[in-house]
């Protein structure tokens, strides 16, 4: 055998011992990330892993009155089965999860349930995230991370519903709290909803009277000016909702614009 065929011979097997090598690796990540399991407690960029309960989820996205014309996002959304129950429901859906194996793993659990072309997942840091589209947002993080995320979700869209798993927003209060009684034993089955207010602070000319609120989250104080008398109000927005007592009558409306504009209802009925 020449030199030059002997070189030949070494060249292609070294060719095919490096492509075998490189199937063999391809290999067995695959099969590395097929049999990745997550654990409770596991460690994570700035939580650990804990499933919420599915009778929870059904719970948190009834509250949000999900429907399959919202954008949800839930923020850390582990194995996606929150994503996947929205997606079920026919809402467009994107988890946010730092950690890879369970963005993978999500997608895979997304793939098998059939939802694979409503719910996606994005392996991102949550406080680099733009949520600002979103409808609805779920998350189940410590309270400290939620008042890091609270200045954000104040700035989007009025009426952008918000529903945590157990965990407050600070001295924001909740809108709404519900339970989920039936199948969740864990620690975790209450549910927060908050909805988030308009920015109505300010005085407004009405036809009811000059009215003036100052505003903390979604509660409301002030005072109604009218019939030459200054009346205590308080009420709360809802979205862009607005609704407040005063001098005995309940006013309920919404800004249009820099407009108030109300209704006025006596203490038993429409008045005007």
């Amino acid at each position: 055998m020449s030199p030059n065929h002997e070189f030949s011979m070494l060249t292609l097997m070294s060719r095919l011992t490096l492509a075998l090598l490189f199937a063999f690796s391809n290999l067995a990540f695959a099969q590395s990330q097929s049999t990745f399991e997550p654990t409770v407690g596991q460690e994570g960029k700035d939580v650990v892993w804990v499933p919420t309960p599915q009778t929870l989820v059904n719970k948190m996205l009834d509250m949000a009155k999900l429907t399959p014309q919202d954008f949800h996002m839930d923020l850390g959304s582990g194995d996606g089965r929150t994503v996947i129950t929205a997606a079920k429901r026919g809402a467009r859906s994107m988890g946010i999860e730092y950690n890879p194996d369970m963005v993978e793993l999500a997608k895979r659990n997304a793939q098998k349930e059939g939802v694979a072309g409503k719910a996606t997942f994005v392996k991102a840091d949550l406080f680099e995230t733009d949520f600002s589209k979103a409808t609805v947002i779920t998350l189940f993080l410590l309270p400290d991370i939620n008042l890091r995320l609270r200045p954000k979700i104040l700035n989007m869209k009025p009426g952008t519903r918000i529903v945590s798993n157990t965990f407050t927003m600070g001295d924001w209060q909740a809108d709404e709290t519900g339970h989920a009684d039936n199948g969740c034993e864990s620690s975790w089955c209450t549910a927060l909803l908050w909805i988030v207010p308009a920015k109505v602070a300010g005085s407004y000319k009405t036809p009811a009277g000059d009215v003036t609120f100052k505003q903390e989250f979604q509660m409301l104080t002030g005072t109604l000016r009218t019939e030459g008398k200054t009346l205590a109000l308080e009420g709360r927005v809802r979205g862009e909702e607005i609704s407040f007592s005063a001098g005995g009558k309940e006013y309920k409306g919404k800004l249009n614009g820099k407009t108030l504009e109300l209704q006025t209802f006596a203490a038993r009925g429409l008045r005007g």
